[in-house]
């Protein structure tokens, strides 16, 4: 579940997680890491390429809305599991891809170039905290989150590969 980092990665991600920084980021990084998914056929972000932090493409379908909506998000690995964490930067409430799997858990990923559905589940427990460690360890930052969202815990979601009915 470790991506293989450089050390000015780690740089990089220890910049990207402060306060002022993770604000921006929020606003800018997920329309960036969606020009340069499109641009490498879905096998790259900015953030995956700058950081070395793997990220796929969710596709969810909007809580209230119906509509289809993608989001590049971090990603660990854990065999055929896919793990999500809904940090959404630190900040006081839940990411909308949160809300939108929490009513519609089936969603499409993209990873590695390529898609497959899956469906979601919320982690709880052991099982959570082993996730939460996990992820504090490929992407320290996820800490610093933690700190700055502490009127919420913060989610962590395991997705399955979808069974053929």
């Amino acid at each position: 579940m470790s991506a293989n980092v450089q050390g000015w990665q780690r740089l990089i991600q220890r910049v990207a997680a402060l306060g002022p920084v993770a604000r921006g980021l929020a606003r800018v990084a997920p329309h960036v890491d969606r020009f340069v998914l499109r641009l490498s056929q879905n096998r790259y972000t900015l953030t995956s390429l700058i950081a070395g932090l793997p990220v796929i493409a969710l596709t969810t379908t909007g809580a209230r809305s119906g509509q289809l909506r993608t989001v590049p998000l971090v990603v660990l690995e854990d065999g055929h599991k896919l793990i999500l964490i809904a940090s959404n930067f630190g900040q006081a409430h839940h990411p909308a891809w949160y809300y939108n799997l929490r009513a519609h858990p089936v969603a499409t990923v993209q990873l590695h170039g390529e898609t497959k559905q899956y469906t979601a589940r919320e982690a709880d427990g052991d099982e959570r905290d082993r996730y939460w460690r996990a992820a504090v360890s490929l992407y320290a930052g996820y800490a610093a989150y933690k700190e700055r969202a502490a009127n919420r815990r913060i989610p962590v979601f395991v997705l399955e590969p979808k069974r053929a009915p």
